[in-house]
């Protein structure tokens, strides 16, 4: 059993320790401690005033750089989309001022935007999977060409849209057609619109864009547990994204900075997607800003490609010469089968 005097002495050790402790940090090591943690507090307080002196240099560079790229941008995109029409679609949201500041470009580079669409909540809810799928039997009577045997309704409301903005009226090319404004009337209206209209839409697209910023990415998602609503607006937005580069001369999706799970990463992996439509990153800066004119540009002239400083994309579009877009009416084929029937003389007439 331990006795009292083994207590005593183990007292006695830690105030001795103590009273050692006590005279050192007050006598001989005093000062010697206080001026290393002087110089450490003094060496971080500089490193700390440099890195902030180089963060605000590199501020101010990025300020100026992003400042001359938005002033060269007219030049730079100068008659890249002369007399062409522009459809913008705003998937999910975007900022107003960089889309203001993209359609700045476009018309910059001689396009004029000749429809603002925003999909709203309906395009790809859950909840409205039976009123969609109903109004896809509407639609799809206005259609032409119409979607294959068995296609889904996002493909079904995809080919609505793109074909609501670009159908032509062949006798008048510079107007939508009959069928086209009745599929955008039955998309903006309702008690669920599925899209909602900046002004009314006259004039057919040439080329579509479409805008994006942190949307989940399209097809398979890298998330741990992706919702039904996920799903749902990954399958959307794919669709959209699929039937723009098929019926639109240009088609180019631009969107956030390059990061995982974003629409524009999905497209980039989808070797479909991929080579059908040409993607812009970072759409919220001047650089991107300027580049979404080229890219429709080089696009619309056969030219698919992926834009940004991002690994595997190339930093800037290379604009080609397009060919004018030709307006021309085009001639009823049936007319002249009904001319030539009005021509034929009367019953009394006939010899």
């Amino acid at each position: 059993m331990i006795d009292f005097r083994y207590h005593l002495v183990s007292l006695i050790s830690v105030f001795l320790a103590l009273a050692v402790g006590i005279a050192l940090g007050a006598g001989p090591l005093k000062e010697s401690i206080g001026n290393t943690l002087t110089g450490q507090v003094d060496q971080l307080r500089e490193e700390k005033d440099s890195l902030r002196t180089e963060l605000d240099q590199a501020n101010a560079a990025t300020t100026a750089a992003e400042n001359y790229i938005a002033a060269a941008g007219p030049a730079l995109v100068k008659n890249t989309l002369t007399d062409r029409n522009v459809a913008v679609i705003a998937m999910g949201d975007v900022d107003a001022e960089a889309q203001e500041a993209i359609e700045e470009q476009l018309s910059a580079a001689g396009a004029t935007v000749t429809a603002q669409v925003t999909l709203t909540p309906a395009w790809s809810s859950t909840d409205l999977r039976s009123f969609r799928q109903a109004l896809v039997a509407n639609l799809t009577a206005y259609l032409d060409p119409q979607p294959e045997s068995g296609t889904g309704a996002d493909t079904a409301m995809a080919e609505a849209l793109v074909q609501g903005l670009t159908g032509a009226d062949p006798a008048d090319p510079a107007k939508v057609s009959a069928d086209a404004s009745t599929l955008i009337k039955l998309l903006s209206t309702g008690d669920d619109p599925l899209i909602e209209l900046a002004a009314e839409v006259t004039a057919p697209a040439d080329d579509v864009l479409l805008l994006t910023d942190d949307i989940t990415a399209v097809g398979t998602s890298t998330q741990d547990a992706a919702t039904d609503q996920d799903e749902a607006t990954q399958d959307s937005l794919a669709a959209l994204v699929r039937v723009a580069g098929e019926r639109a001369a240009g088609a180019v999706v631009a969107g956030g900075p390059v990061a995982e799970d974003t629409l524009i990463a999905a497209i980039v992996a989808d070797g479909e997607l991929a080579d059908s439509v040409s993607t812009v990153n970072a759409a919220g800066t001047a650089a991107g800003q300027v580049s979404v004119p080229l890219a429709l540009n080089a696009d619309a002239g056969g030219k698919v490609g992926h834009y940004g400083s991002g690994d595997g994309l190339t930093v800037i579009p290379t604009a080609t010469a397009l060919t004018p877009v030709d307006r021309s009416p085009v001639a009823d084929p049936n007319a002249g089968d009904q001319a030539a029937d009005g021509d034929q003389p009367a019953d009394g007439d006939q010899g």
